[in-house]
């Protein structure tokens, strides 16, 4: 499976996640896929917290310069949507108004602790909304490949990577598996397709169980 395939097949699963008239934010990477994979009969309201609510598809043609997500790309506005400045949209994620936020990880925790943001050593331009929609959504989904390029788990008992926040996550999608976290066990819900429970087994830095139907 090549990177492309292991992308698609994690943000078709998390859209699964998404019910009608669900308030969504999603974060960049693999996040950005999932309207790709949305049943379009759904209707639902994408928000960003550079302040738009109701965020349609990226534009083809004729781009509008002073409308974009969190991550700077062009986006169109659906019917019924609206823009206001970032401190009332991260006064919605704070409230708890955000159904569901769907970010990407470099490491979970079995705790559901999420590190998302750092790797020491190397530039990014910041934390950004991360720690905010971890704390504040209702439901936070963490998607992510199982393993690092080099084959190391990314879901690990305890993060060795700087922390974004604490026992945030609910669920988590790679390309091999489903977790839920409840009650701060980690919880192996679903195989993916051609994955096995000895692959996933072997791949996960972390104890976990088994719902009835998984074997």
């Amino acid at each position: 499976m090549d990177m492309g395939d292991a992308r698609q097949i994690i943000a078709q699963r998390a859209a699964r996640e998404i019910n009608d008239g669900m308030i969504v934010n999603l974060g960049i990477g693999i996040p950005s896929l999932v309207p790709d994979y949305l049943d379009p009969s759904l209707n639902v309201f994408f928000q960003a917290e550079n302040g738009i609510l109701g965020m349609g598809p990226t534009p083809k043609q004729n781009a509008d310069g002073n409308l974009s997500n969190a991550a700077g790309y062009p986006v169109t506005l659906l019917k019924g949507g609206s823009y206001f400045d970032s401190a009332v949209a991260f006064g919605m994620i704070r409230r708890g108004c955000v159904d569901v936020s769907i970010l990407g990880a470099l490491q979970v925790s079995a705790a559901g602790d999420l590190a998302n943001w750092i790797v020491p050593g190397k530039r990014v331009p910041g934390v950004g909304g991360a720690m905010e929609l971890a704390y504040g959504a209702k439901n936070l989904i963490a998607l992510m490949t199982h393993c690092e390029k080099d084959g190391q788990p990314k879901i690990v008992e305890k993060c060795t990577l700087p922390v974004t926040t604490y026992h945030c996550v609910k669920k988590i999608i790679t390309d091999l598996a489903v977790f839920s976290i409840v009650g701060g066990t980690l919880r192996l819900d679903e195989l993916m397709p051609g994955a096995t429970l000895p692959e996933v087994q072997e791949k996960t830095g972390a104890k976990f169980i088994l719902v009835n139907s998984v074997r």
